[in-house]
């Protein structure tokens, strides 16, 4: 059977069972993901993945699903979390502690171009599905293997939540102000970084596999740790410490190596972001503001001057904004090139005209919720863009159809396997 036919097929089943779900668009449809990983940061891999048009297939425990079910905020009892962090993914129930289980995920590895998991390291092995297992059915297989602090190493049994990557990758250490405590970051910023340097990842090791053509093209195994890719964004501090002693401090809103970049309060107690960190841009900042003596300033004559009397200069750059509302500033800076913006919060992102354009919030019709907002796809596509076709699923809401245009199962096995806890 060619792709074509296959591809007829596929839809044809898929009307017997009661779901069209061949409808997914953009640069990465065709591509099949199985998403074994829990909570957030495999998860946004496959949704990255899955914002593109890959089929990804979020295989969850029988009866609870995936942890990440239970993060409030709850919305007619449904996890907001869930709902945005598993968008455009099908779910499936699948108990990979019984044999039974194990069978079918190597029979569904068969199928799958990418699997992504999460478990702590050895507990794919243990169940007979590590690498080995499953490169041995599918050899073409990209394994992204998720986990606190890699496969090897020491640390590498440590349980390993992105709260502890933040730490150890060096980037709370230089969170927050002098006089007070590092600060944990609000979001868990290690798992979704770690999230998107596997789908980066995985686009690789597939470009590997197809591009040279060959048939005999193989798979491989992608080892993704919670604290390297943070630790990674941290571009140069290893190499100052080693070459000159540097052990990066906390600055607070200031940027260590450049000046003037930091928040400053306008007179209506609005925050504003303002960077002029090149030379250019510091002089066109002085002429907008009306204060071209600061140019001439030796203690301003350039970036180094600025850095050792940056507190003069933010003194310098308070009083002139401390005097003018939000509004003003920005209609008098940007027009002359200033690198200026608000600190926003939700509903006034919501608000935003240039996010609207962008559609980079959208509407979903969602079963449970109703109508919500959501966050668009990004990046945009010039020709085969991402979208968004439904929220989250409910546990094992596409078993019948996974199990059969991948499988071939019939409504007996299925039932059959639900009976006994394997699905």
């Amino acid at each position: 059977m060619n792709s074509r036919q296959n591809t007829i097929a596929i839809e044809i089943l898929g009307e017997i069972l009661g779901d069209d779900l061949t409808t997914a668009q953009g640069p990465l449809s065709g591509l099949k993901v199985l998403d074994l990983s829990i909570i957030v940061a495999g998860g946004t891999a496959s949704s990255l993945l899955a914002d593109f048009g890959a089929e990804v297939v979020k295989v969850e425990r029988p009866g609870t699903g995936d942890p990440l079910r239970n993060w409030g905020p709850f919305a007619n009892g449904v996890s907001l979390w869930w709902k945005v962090h598993s968008r455009n993914k099908k779910s499936i129930t699948l108990n990979l502690g019984t044999p039974e289980g194990q069978d079918l995920l190597k029979r569904l590895s068969a199928e799958a171009d990418v699997l992504i998991e999460g478990f702590r390291p050895g507990a794919m092995e243990r169940w007979g599905l590590g690498p080995d297992d499953l490169l041995a059915v599918n050899p073409k297989l990209v394994m992204l293997r998720y986990s606190g602090f890699g496969q090897s190493g020491p640390y590498k049994d440590r349980p390993g939540f992105g709260t502890i990557a933040e730490c150890m990758s060096g980037y709370v250490g230089m969170t927050g102000f002098q006089d007070t405590p590092p600060v944990l970051p609000p979001v868990p910023l290690a798992d979704e970084i770690a999230g998107v340097f596997g789908a980066m990842a995985g686009m690789m090791a597939l470009y590997h596999r197809d591009a040279s053509g060959s048939p005999n093209a193989k798979g491989q195994v992608v080892d993704v740790s919670l604290f390297e890719p943070l630790f990674r964004l941290c571009i140069p501090h290893i190499t100052m410490y080693d070459m000159l002693g540097i052990n990066r401090e906390r600055v607070g809103n200031d940027f260590p190596d450049a000046a003037p970049r930091s928040l400053y309060k306008t007179a209506d107690d609005r925050w504003l972001g303002l960077s002029a960190t090149s030379q250019s841009t510091f002089e066109g900042l002085a002429k907008a503001m009306g204060m071209s003596e600061l140019i001439e300033r030796p203690e301003f004559k350039d970036n180094a001057a600025r850095l050792e009397n940056r507190d003069q200069l933010n003194n310098e750059l308070n009083g002139w904004l401390g005097q003018r509302d939000l509004k003003e500033t920005m209609d008098q800076l940007i027009p002359a090139g200033g690198v200026v913006g608000p600190v926003y919060d939700a509903a006034q992102i919501m608000e935003d005209p240039h996010y609207q354009a962008r559609e980079d919030i959208i509407d979903i019709d969602d079963p449970e919720l109703g109508q919500t907002k959501m966050l668009g796809v990004v990046p945009k596509f010039s020709e085969t863009p991402g979208a968004v076709e439904h929220a989250g699923p409910t546990i094992g809401e596409h078993n019948g159809h996974i199990y059969g245009t991948w499988l071939r199962l019939d409504d007996e096995e299925l039932g059959g396997l639900a009976q006994q806890g394997t699905i």
